[in-house]
């Protein structure tokens, strides 16, 4: 430091090289010079695991007590996924201390869903039925069903920010990292929309070959023809003559 330089310039020049050397730091490479905490990459940092968890199934009795189309459209594929993917038994919660009129409206429910269970395949077993007790009566109370099965769901717990983005220091910024929540949101999506969790895993094997469209795609092959299909805009073409049925 210059000793002729006055005092508030030495101390705004000592500044200065603090800043320029923080820069510096903070343009390196390597994460332990500038001390990240996290992985950069949101699939690192919000993994996708398989766990055990619960399907669930609201059931809003309607009217007396009967099931519309559109909820038992909903029951026929929630058993269906039960007989395929689920564990232990499929558990019937009914409401406890509603009115009559809505416990009455419960109690139908739970006869139809015990029958629609059976055509599905569910034994007198695996169907076991308990209580749930309800809070608030005024509210519609469902009965609600479940099960356990492996499914695909996110290891952390979104909307986590272990820095405030609205004030942060000056270390911080310089590390220039993303939100710790960033991706967590994407992932939990991704998540929800794989049916098979073990296609996470391991591939699936090549399925049944097509062996009649194939010997026919063969055969034009070697008379020099053209295998594609002609495609045509007004939904007339005819696939079972290009199949060769």
């Amino acid at each position: 430091m210059n000793p002729l330089l006055p005092r508030p310039t030495r101390r705004a020049a000592a500044a200065l090289a603090v800043l320029v050397g923080t820069a510096l730091g903070g343009c390196q490479a390597d994460r332990a010079t500038t001390g990240s905490l996290y992985p950069h990459d949101y699939r690192a940092r919000h993994p996708i695991v398989l766990t055990d968890g619960t399907r669930m199934l609201d059931v809003f009795p309607t009217g007396v007590g009967h099931l519309d189309p559109r909820q038992t459209a909903d029951i026929d594929a929630f058993v269906l996924e039960y007989r395929r993917y689920g564990r232990g038994t499929l558990t019937v919660e009914v409401p406890r201390g509603v009115g009559p009129g809505a416990g009455a409206a419960a109690e139908r429910t739970l006869l139809a869903l015990r029958r629609l269970a059976a055509t599905g395949g569910v034994g007198s077993h695996e169907f076991v039925v308990a209580g749930y007790p309800v809070a608030n009566p005024g509210l519609a109370a469902p009965v609600r069903l479940s099960f356990q099965r492996l499914q695909a769901q996110v290891a952390d717990k979104c909307g986590l920010y272990p820095q405030d983005l609205g004030f942060s220091t000056p270390m911080t910024n310089l590390r220039n990292e993303p939100a710790w929540n960033l991706g967590c949101a994407t992932q939990s999506n991704v998540a929800a929309q794989i049916a098979d969790p073990i296609d996470l895993v391991r591939g699936r094997t090549e399925g049944r070959l097509d062996t009649a469209r194939r010997v026919k795609d063969i055969g034009q092959v070697r008379e020099g023809k053209d295998p594609s299909t002609n495609w045509r805009q007004d939904g007339q073409t005819n696939v079972s003559s290009r199949l060769g049925l």
